[in-house]
């Protein structure tokens, strides 16, 4: 059985990364780091031509990721990103990409919560929209029929919803 494919989401500063690696962590397992973060610290200003380098990249690491996973595999984003980031900053997203966000769908999603504070960084630049983001990640997820779970509350919380809805998904996922 393949492993269960578990996405951490949402717009930027809400502690994916720090959760994917925890996440990781506890179930003894490899997490993917999120490609257009290095991506976009290297290039510095990104514009519309890099969408399908970061899909590439993202799909590359993501494939690389999951030949090492056995029960569960954490990813740090997904496609789905790219396609949210894409639409908002450029008002379209490569068609290839839209698809390959659909045929690659996780089996669950953590949609991260923006109740915590926003902490600048050079690859961040959406702090002033941090409604608007998140809702644009929450339509993405309900249009691809994703299964999500929201992440929200401090951090032990956090930890304790996405150890429970992994636990879950985890139990679902071995009846069938």
């Amino acid at each position: 059985m393949k492993p269960l494919r578990v996405v951490i989401t949402g717009s930027e500063s809400t502690g994916k990364t720090t959760l994917a690696a925890e996440l990781a962590e506890h179930y003894g397992t490899v997490w993917c780091p999120e490609f257009s973060r290095q991506y976009a610290l290297c290039k510095n200003n990104l514009d519309a031509s890099d969408v399908e380098a970061i899909a590439s990249g993202q799909i590359a690491s993501e494939d690389a990721h999951a030949s090492r996973g056995k029960r569960v595999i954490i990813q740090d984003t997904d496609l789905v990103s790219t396609v949210v980031y894409a639409r908002h900053y450029y008002e379209t997203c490569p068609r290839w990409i839209a698809d390959a966000s659909k045929t690659r769908r996780a089996d669950l999603y953590l949609l991260m919560d923006i109740d915590v504070p926003w902490i600048p960084d050079p690859a961040r630049d959406r702090g002033h929209m941090r409604k608007e983001m998140h809702l644009l990640f929450v339509t993405a997820l309900v249009e691809l029929r994703s299964p999500f779970v929201v992440i929200s509350g401090n951090w032990e919380e956090r930890r304790k919803r996405a150890v429970k809805a992994i636990d879950e998904a985890l139990k679902r996922y071995a009846t069938k």
